[in-house]
């Protein structure tokens, strides 16, 4: 009879408590500041399993919102489990997602979770949105600020410019074409460079010696008496030049026949009659030479020295 009494004082306190000894689930609490979305038989799901459900939302005095949902105690879910308050779809609908620790101890019938709510799509979209509608509103001022500056003028100009740069980028077209085709003749200049630079390798010896014997010759130049030729040469000049003066002053038989006119004048007139009688006598060579062939007693006939020629 005792043992009887103590079995329904029991089950009358686990009734008035809320707990159903002979139930396979366990209810497990978590606190939520908002369950926009959730609702009762809302599903409670681990890795996109769904373990248990919703059971009951009840409103506290701080406002919090004390929700209960159900899971059989087949599953076994750590203590440090966080129930996680999160989007299902497109339209707000929301499920309670566990997310399980790594605690050894395991959750039992009223036991409460850590939890958590996760924003939104609309809620994580919110800064961006503030960001782009402050973004079109800047855009909006700087599209009224552009379309103040450009004007009829300022678009001709702007034709001008993209005029200037086509003629620009085709001038660079151009001298890319002259550049590839120039690309042969600078291969074949540096072709012929190396060319001479192997030249002057091969022929270092010879290049050497050619400058040690300029080298030698020039020390020889060096060593040698030039100054006292340059001295000699410039004494043989002064001495000519003192002839010189001597003849324009009429001075000695070079002076005297340069500078006196009447022996100058005796000479040309002598030439002049000696140029006469050579004339006259290649004329009439008989006029002053006469001979017998067979020596017949001829004698030379007197040229009369006052027959003119």
């Amino acid at each position: 009879m005792t043992l009887v009494s103590l079995i329904v004082l029991l089950l009358g306190y686990n009734y008035l408590k809320g707990s159903d000894i002979f139930s396979n689930l366990n209810h497990v609490y978590a606190r939520y500041m908002n369950v926009e979305g959730l609702d009762n038989s809302k599903p409670v799901i681990i890795n996109g399993f769904q373990v248990g459900k919703v059971s009951e939302m009840v409103l506290q005095s701080n406002g919090s919102i004390l929700t209960r949902f159900d899971i059989p105690k087949s599953y076994k879910i750590p203590k440090n489990t966080i129930a996680r308050l999160e989007s299902t779809d497109l339209l707000g609908s929301k499920a309670i997602v566990l997310y399980l620790g790594n605690s050894k101890e395991l959750i039992e019938n009223g036991d409460t979770l850590e939890a958590q709510n996760k924003k939104t799509l609309s809620e994580s979209l919110a800064p961006l949105q503030n960001q782009t509608q402050a973004l079109i509103v800047r855009m909006d001022t700087f599209l009224t600020s552009l379309n103040s500056v450009i004007n009829p003028n300022f678009q001709r100009n702007i034709d001008k410019s993209m005029t200037s740069i086509a003629g620009i980028l085709k001038n660079l077209e151009l001298a890319s074409k002259q550049i590839n085709t120039s690309i042969p003749n600078l291969n074949n200049t540096v072709k012929n460079f190396d060319s001479i630079s192997r030249n002057l390798k091969n022929n270092d010896g010879n290049i050497s010696a050619t400058l040690k014997n300029f080298k030698t010759i020039s020390d020889k130049f060096a060593k040698s008496n030039f100054d006292q030729a340059v001295h000699q040469l410039d004494s043989s000049l002064k001495e000519l030049n003192l002839v010189l003066k001597k003849v324009n002053h009429g001075e000695g038989t070079m002076g005297a026949l340069i500078n006196d006119k009447q022996l100058y004048n005796n000479l040309s007139s002598t030439a002049s009659n000696l140029n006469k009688l050579m004339i006259d006598l290649k004329a009439n060579p008989k006029r002053y030479v006469s001979f017998s062939v067979f020596g017949g007693g001829g004698k030379s006939k007197k040229v009369d020295s006052t027959q003119k020629p």
